[in-house]
Parts: C-alpha cells; sequence; structure tokens
C-alpha cells in the first residue's frame, strides 16, 4: 500500500517528492527523491536529533558533508549521515543532481518541507526565527 501523495514540494532550487511515508512503515522510514539544481541555495549544515538519513545518487553529482568528511558522490555512490552528525550538502556542477535520500525512523517527511517551503514562500527575506521553530518541531538543529 502507498499512500505518499505524487506531490511536488518545492523550495526554491530544490525538491522533493516523497516516494514513501511515515504512514507507510509505521513511522519506521521514509523515502524521497530530491532534485538540486546546480547552484542552488541549499540548507544550512544542520544535524537531526533521532534521525538516521542515507543518500543515493541517481544523476550528477553532490558534494556531502558529514562532520570533518568531505565528499563528491557521483552516480551510484551514497552517504550515511547518523544522527546527530552535522551535514550539509551542495550542488556546485552544472547539471541538476538526482538522488534517493531515506529518513529512519520517518520523523523528517513531507510535513517538514511543506512548513519550510511555506516560511520561505511568504514573500521577504526568510524569516529565520519561523525557520529555526519549524526544524525544532521536527527534531533537526542547526550546527553551530
Amino acid at each position: 500500500m502507498h499512500s505518499a501523495p505524487d506531490e511536488l514540494i518545492t523550495i526554491g532550487q530544490l525538491s522533493m517528492r516523497f516516494l514513501v511515508d511515515g504512514r507507510d512503515t509505521t513511522g519506521h522510514m521514509a523515502m524521497a527523491e530530491m532534485v538540486v539544481q546546480p547552484g542552488a541555495k541549499v540548507p544550512p549544515p544542520h544535524r537531526h536529533v533521532d534521525v538516521d538519513e542515507t543518500i543515493h545518487v541517481l544523476e550528477g553529482s553532490l558534494t556531502y558533508r558529514v562532520d570533518d568528511c568531505v565528499r563528491v558522490l557521483s552516480v551510484g555512490d551514497y552517504c550515511f549521515s547518523p544522527r546527530g552528525s552535522v551535514h550539509h550538502f551542495s550542488n556546485p556542477g552544472e547539471v541538476p543532481a538526482r538522488a534517493l535520500l531515506v529518513f529512519s525512523p520517518a520523523n523528517i517527511g513531507p510535513d517538514y518541507f511543506r512548513e519550510v517551503a511555506g516560511v520561505l514562500g511568504a514573500g521577504g527575506p526568510p524569516n529565520m526565527d519561523m525557520i529555526k521553530a519549524v526544524m525544532m518541531r521536527h527534531g533537526i538543529e542547526l550546527a553551530s
């Protein structure tokens, strides 16, 4: 059974489409396809309090940092970000990057990305206090 809607959530030049969400897995994991345009503004370095994240690159490449390790992930490469680790990614390339993301457990899902898109799409400069509040509700902290 598949309960995730076929919804594209766009935040600037980054988009997410959840293929599996927590309703499908009784909260154990969520999986999304992410597309990052070249030079896209992406989330700043952050950590997930209680969620592990795995990324697997399908097209293009991403520069991916987990704590002090920085790697360029190309097609077929993957990287694991254990809960509590500081991680960050970017697409400095010339073509869009497409990747699968798995969140375990499914505490980070479509609701988080919809909320962030709503705050950032409100017009004017980003309200960082509101962004931080959304992040905190979903167990995400900005790295200091």
